[in-house]
């Protein structure tokens, strides 16, 4: 089973993970932010993945604390869960519609983070209790492909709609992960023999 815990306690969070990749999209997510929950969710649904995120943090302050760190725990559980990655498919790519948002998402499995984000929202916090700033998704992604060590380009086509743009975002890197994350063959996908 390729699965991984890890837990993270600064000053400003504390947060534990547990990720199972060859799940079956179990999830139990609190984080204080009840969109970011629900995009985690996503997340591991989509991607076919158990994931269990209990965080606290320094909400009274700001959520990004919360939000960036949970993206460096994940990146790295993710990263140990998935081991040698030897037989993965490795890349992956899709457009990914929720209403009148479009959303492009590609990834490699590198070794190398690279984060090219190009979403624009319409300027509205996610209404909730407390708000859910859409800038810090950024923040999240970036987290997560730094401490995963993977390449992710996240081009938003089009919306209107924030929560449109933020869930499809959420849910087409859920899936190219799920098929990046596959096991088709024995060997490494890659010519340098290391990822």
């Amino acid at each position: 089973m390729r699965n991984a815990s890890a837990t993270r306690d600064t000053k400003e969070t504390q947060i534990a993970i547990e990720i199972e990749l060859d799940g079956d999209g179990n999830t139990d997510c609190e984080t204080g932010l009840p969109f970011f929950d629900h995009m985690l969710d996503q997340l591991g649904r989509h991607g076919g993945f158990n994931l269990t995120v209990k965080a606290s943090g320094d909400l009274e302050i700001d959520s990004h604390h919360t939000v960036e760190d949970t993206g460096i725990l994940l990146g790295s559980a993710f990263k140990d869960a998935l081991g040698d990655k030897v037989g993965v498919r490795r890349f992956a790519s899709n457009s990914v519609p929720l209403d009148e948002a479009l959303i492009d998402t590609a990834l490699d499995l590198s070794g190398r983070p690279y984060l090219h984000y190009e979403v624009e929202f319409p300027g509205e916090k996610i209404l909730g209790n407390p708000p859910f700033d859409p800038q810090l998704c950024e923040e999240f992604w970036r987290a997560f492909v730094m401490s995963s060590g993977m390449t992710l380009h996240i081009v938003s086509v089009r919306g209107k709609n924030t929560h449109h743009i933020i869930e499809a975002t959420f849910k087409g890197v859920a899936r190219a992960l799920r098929d990046a994350v596959t096991v088709t063959g024995g060997g490494l996908p890659s010519t340098k023999g290391t990822l």
